[in-house]
This record gives C-alpha cells, structure tokens and sequence, in this order.
C-alpha cells in the first residue's frame, strides 16, 4: 500500500486472470484457449504488416478500425449489421470496460448472475457501480424471468453462453429481457457463443437497448492478439467511442487490426476449427462422464465438472503435479467443481488417462 494512492485503490479486489506459468510440456487447459491455431490468412496478413523494416509501424493505426469494421459487417450481413453499428477494442475485455463505465453505470443498480464472469465485480468496484446478483437455478441455469418485471435494474450483463458454468439461453428469452427492460441497457457477452449458441446480434435492430460483445481470443484463436468488438445500436456505439477516444484513440494496434481482419473475413477456416472444438466438447465429455464426473451442459469451449467423491482442489493439485493445468475456483457455490478447457485430441486423451490414474478405488476413500 501507498500513501499516495486513491482511496478507491485501496477498495479494489482485482481480477485474478487464469494461471500463464512458465513450465515446459506443459497441457494447459485453463484459460480457454483454443487447441487450433489462428486463420494461416491472419497470419500472413500480420507478417505483411512486419514486411521490409517495419516501415508500416512508424505509423499510428487507424483510430476506428475502418477495414476491420467492415469485416465484422460483411460477416454479420445476414442481420442487416452496417459498420456504423461496430465498435472495436484492445480484446473484449477493454470494449466491456468501455461498456461498464459508458452504459452500464446508471442511477438503479446493475443485476447480473452469482456465478459469472468475476470480471464483472471488479469493473463494478473500479466505477463505482451498485450490483446485484442473481442466483443462477440450483443446475446453473440463467432464468430469463429473473430479469424481467423489476422497476429496479438500471442495467444487466450476462455472458452467453455464461462463464464458467457453459451453459447458454436462447434467443427468445434473451428478446424477452430486452423487450421487458426498455430503459436499461441490456448487455450479452458472448465470448463464446460460436461453440453453441445463438448470437444475440440477430436482435439488435430490433431491441435498441442491447449490446453484443464478442471477442477474437477464443473462436479465431487469437488470445495473444487482444481484440474485441461489440455491435448495437448506432447511440450506443457513439456513447462507446465518446468514452474510447476520451481515454485512447488507437486501442488497436496496426498488426492487431491486420490479424483481426483477415481472421474475420476467413469463413472457412473458422468453421472448421470450430466444429472440431465442438465434436471434442463431445467427446470429452462421454470420457469424464464414464469415470463418473457430473457435467453441465456447455455450449461454450470447456466443460464445467464435479466429480462427487472427489474434492475438486485436490484433483486440481494432482493434476498440476502431473503438468496439466485446469481451472478451480474458491466461490462457495462452485468449490466443487473444475472447469476444463476443450484441448486438441492428445491434450484431452492425457487429461483422460491422468484421471484414470488419479480416480484409483484404493484412493477413493482418502480424499474427502
């Protein structure tokens, strides 16, 4: 601590982002990433940028995004999207702290699931925003009645599918929200949306209070490269940029915006490396279901497990220990379970075997 902080830096919990160790042979499986590399086309376009002595970085990038944008609106044509409706960020996590401070800051409180993206808590404290939480049902479930008919919630976020539970609603109980709260924004997050669910950008012309977040980190397989955008009504978007270029006008570097573009714009490559996540999500699931986990149904690229005659941390540690990481939070309501990210085929068939060791019936007796 510091004498010459603020006082509200003494009052934040940070966020604590999922274990990066330094550790060789290493099966990581923690933080979501996806097993697949990114689109060969991104690639190319980011060594483009890199091309001759990097005379392109002397310059600063486009302060909007403008190809990027473009992009993002050819892709999402199907739905009338136009480029004036795109916002682009350093990674969904800088356009949801753009989002908190620019729309979801309101005079009523903000209303999102107990059990959730613990992000949300943290931007809440930065800005200084009143919370409430909603209690997910007792099998994790986000119930859209929850958020409908209180005079009292001046905003709601969810992610969708949410995190770490995986589990997604549709889109007529997210119209339903939206319809029913007409004077608070409504934001979807949807950082994982492509591994099962349905995009909420299907509803944006219809419901001008809602944003739809999504990111490059997951389904294009872009985590190292921060980028992230968010679509909605035109006011909204104005509101996003009048905060962005009150704070930074070039979020996005000339490589990012390069990579993120092609990745965009390359259909095929996306599609493919998404259904083999998906058909692992598949797979990985019987596996762990017949060494007896209980899983919860997870449109998303992890799965969200409880083994009930074995204590989560301690097959977390076990597994650490044998070079495979997975994800144990401490909240009281999820202390039990594991999240686990989908990995490539050998990663999941180590995972598997490792548990087959860990899962003995000798030992069953001795870890609770």
């Amino acid at each position: 601590m510091s004498r010459f902080w603020n006082p509200v830096v003494h009052t934040l919990l940070p966020y604590v982002p999922g274990e990066q160790p330094k550790i060789a042979q290493l099966i990581k499986l923690n933080t979501n990433e996806n097993p697949y590399p990114p689109s060969p086309r991104a690639v190319a376009a980011m060594r483009e940028v890199l091309a001759g002595e990097g005379e392109l970085l002397r310059l600063y990038p486009d302060p909007e995004g403008q190809a990027l944008k473009a992009a993002i609106a050819r892709r999402y044509s199907a739905y009338g999207i136009r480029e004036e409706q795109i916002f682009v960020g350093n990674g969904s996590d800088e356009v949801l702290a753009l989002v908190f401070l620019a729309l979801l800051k309101q005079a009523r409180p903000l209303y999102f699931p107990d059990v959730t993206y613990s992000f949300y808590p943290s931007y809440c404290r930065l800005y200084g925003i009143d919370f409430v939480t909603v209690p997910l049902d007792e099998h994790f479930a986000l119930r859209a009645d929850d958020y409908v008919g209180s005079a009292d919630m001046g905003a709601i976020i969810f992610p969708n599918p949410n995190a770490p539970t995986g589990r997604a609603i549709s889109l007529p109980e997210i119209a339903a929200i939206a319809r029913a709260n007409p004077d608070a924004p409504v934001v979807i997050d949807e950082a994982y949306v492509d591994f099962g669910a349905d995009t909420a950008i299907a509803l944006v012309d219809e419901y001008p209070n809602l944003l739809v977040v999504q990111t490059f980190s997951k389904s294009h397989s872009l985590a190292g490269l921060r980028a992230g955008f968010a679509i909605g009504d035109t006011a909204l978007i104005e509101g996003l940029g009048r905060v962005k270029n009150s704070f930074n006008s070039y979020p996005l570097d000339r490589i990012a915006l390069a990579g993120a573009t092609a990745a965009m714009a390359d259909e095929a490559w996306f599609a493919e490396t998404r259904q083999k996540v998906k058909e692992s999500r598949e797979k990985l699931a019987d596996e762990l279901s017949a060494l007896g986990f209980e899983i919860i149904p997870s449109a998303a690229n992890f799965l969200f497990v409880r083994h009930p005659g074995y204590d989560a941390a301690m097959l977390a540690r076990q597994l650490r220990e044998q070079r495979i990481l997975v994800r144990h939070f401490q909240q009281p309501r999820i202390r039990d379970f594991l999240r686990i990210t989908v990995g490539a085929a050998v990663e999941c068939a180590m995972l598997i075997a490792t548990l087959m060791q860990i899962l003995q019936p000798h030992h069953k007796g001795e870890n609770r």
